[in-house]
C-alpha cells in the first residue's frame, strides 16, 4: 500500500503528472529496448565468466590468491563487527555484501564454482559479516578496539598482498579490480589530510607556507592527471636514480599528489564559509590557532563540503582507469586485454558493459554513503 500511495501522490497526482510519467515511460522504453533484446537475446555473455579471476586480480599468482582472500576476510569481519556495534549504514551494508555473495555463491554461473572453495570462501564471509552483526552486547568494550583495527587495515592489506620472502608477490602482478581499489584506497586515504594541509597552508598567514601551497595547488590543477602520470613514471628515475620505486607506488604518488591539489580547494570553500565568529568565540575560550583549528573550524568546514568531497573521491576512483595508459592492468586495462584475445574478438560491447557496471556500483555506494552520511550530519538543513 506505501508503494501505491507513493506513486499516486508522485507521478499520477494530476492529470498532467500523469501524462508526463507516461511520455516518460514511453521515452525511457523506446531508449532502453534494443540494449534489452541486445542483451538478452544477442549478447556473448560467455567472456564474463571465463575471465572472471582475471577481472578481479588480473595476473596475481594463482599460488597465491589466498592472500586476496585473508584480506577479504579481514575487511567482512570488520564490517560485520561494525554494523553490530553501530548499526545504521554499516549494518545495511554488511547485510547487503553478505547477502550479495551467499547468493552468488549459490548461483552456478561460472565453472569454478562447482569446485567448491568458491562456496566455502563465501559462505566464510558471510559467517564472518552474521558473526559481527550479533555482537552488540559488546559495543563499550569494542569501539575503540574496531576503529584501531580499521586504521591497521590499510598497512595489513598492503602487507598480505605484498608478502616477504621468496613467495612475495610483485606489485607489477596486481591487476584488475585489484589493483583498481588498491589505487583508489591509497589515493582517497592520502589525499584527503595532504589536501586538508594544503587548504590550510593557502590560508595561512605566513607568506612562504601561503605562496608554496598556491603555487603546489594551481601548477597540479594546471596539468591533466595523464601528465602528472607520465611525469611520475619518468622523471622520478631519472631525478631519484638511487630510489627505486615500482611502477605501482609512482601511479600511487601521482594520483595522490594529483587529488590532493583538488581536495585542497573543496577544503578551502568549506574553510570560507566559516563565518570570523567562530574564531573569535574560539579564542575566547582559550584555545589557541592548532585547536581552534582542529575542533571547531575543520570539523565545521569539512562538513558543509561532504558532496564536493565525495565528488572528489568518485573522480579519483573513475580516474584509476588512466594508469592503463602508463603500462599497468588495472579493470579498464584487463578488458583490453579480454578483447584482444583471439577467443573473444568482436565481443568489446559485452566486456566495456560488464566493467562500466562495475565502476558504476562502486561510484553509487560512495554516492549513497554521501547522502546517508548529509542527512545524519544534518547537511542543508536550517
Amino acid at each position: 500500500m506505501k508503494i501505491l500511495s507513493w506513486l499516486k501522490d508522485n507521478l499520477f497526482s494530476t492529470w498532467y503528472n500523469t501524462l508526463l510519467t507516461v511520455l516518460a515511460l514511453g521515452f525511457v522504453y523506446f531508449l532502453s529496448k534494443g540494449i534489452l533484446v541486445w542483451a538478452f537475446t544477442d549478447a556473448n555473455w560467455d567472456v564474463i565468466p571465463a575471465n572472471l579471476q582475471l577481472f578481479s586480480v588480473g595476473a596475481y599468482p594463482r599460488s597465491e590468491i589466498w592472500r586476496v582472500w585473508v584480506v577479504l576476510y579481514t575487511v567482512c569481519a570488520l564490517l560485520g563487527l561494525s554494523g553490530g556495534i553501530w548499526g545504521g549504514l554499516p549494518f545495511r551494508f554488511a547485510i547487503g555484501i553478505g547477502s550479495v555473495g551467499f547468493v552468488c555463491a549459490l548461483l552456478p554461473l561460472f565453472e569454478w564454482a562447482t569446485r567448491g572453495w568458491i562456496f566455502g570462501n563465501v559462505a566464510l564471509l558471510g559467517a564472518f559479516l552474521v558473526l559481527g552483526v550479533n555482537v552488540r552486547g559488546l559495543v563499550s568494550k569494542m569501539r575503540p578496539w574496531i576503529l584501531g583495527a580499521w586504521l591497521l587495515s590499510f598497512p595489513w592489506t598492503l602487507i598480505m598482498l605484498r608478502g616477504f620472502g621468496e613467495n612475495s608477490v610483485l606489485t607489477t602482478n596486481w591487476g584488475g579490480l585489484l589493483l583498481t581499489l588498491i589505487l583508489a584506497a591509497v589515493g582517497i586515504v592520502f589525499c584527503f589530510p595532504l589536501g586538508v594541509l594544503l587548504a590550510l597552508g593557502r590560508r595561512s598567514s605566513f607568506p612562504a607556507v601561503k605562496w608554496v601551497s598556491t603555487a603546489y595547488i594551481e601548477l597540479v590543477r594546471g596539468v591533466p592527471l595523464i601528465t602528472i602520470l607520465f611525469m611520475a613514471q619518468i622523471m622520478i628515475p631519472i631525478f631519484m636514480p638511487n630510489v627505486r620505486l615500482d611502477k605501482v607506488l609512482r601511479a600511487m604518488l601521482g594520483i595522490t599528489f594529483f587529488s590532493a591539489a583538488y581536495m585542497a580547494e573543496n577544503v578551502r570553500g568549506g574553510l570560507q564559509a566559516i563565518p570570523k565568529g567562530q574564531y573569535e568565540a574560539a579564542h575566547a575560550l582559550g584555545l589557541n590557532y592548532p585547536l581552534t583549528t582542529l575542533f571547531i573550524i575543520l570539523p565545521q568546514a569539512l562538513r558543509s563540503v561532504i558532496p564536493a568531497i565525495v565528488g572528489q573521491f568518485i573522480a579519483l576512483f573513475k580516474d584509476t582507469s588512466l594508469v592503463t595508459i602508463v603500462g599497468l592492468l588495472d579493470l579498464l586495462g584487463i578488458a583490453k586485454t579480454v578483447i584482444a584475445n583471439p577467443d573473444w574478438l568482436g565481443l568489446q560491447a559485452e566486456v566495456y558493459l560488464f566493467v562500466a557496471v562495475i565502476y558504476f556500483v562502486f561510484s553509487y555506494s560512495m554516492s549513497y554513503v554521501s547522502q546517508k552520511i548529509e542527512t545524519a550530519l544534518g547537511v542543508g538543513k536550517t
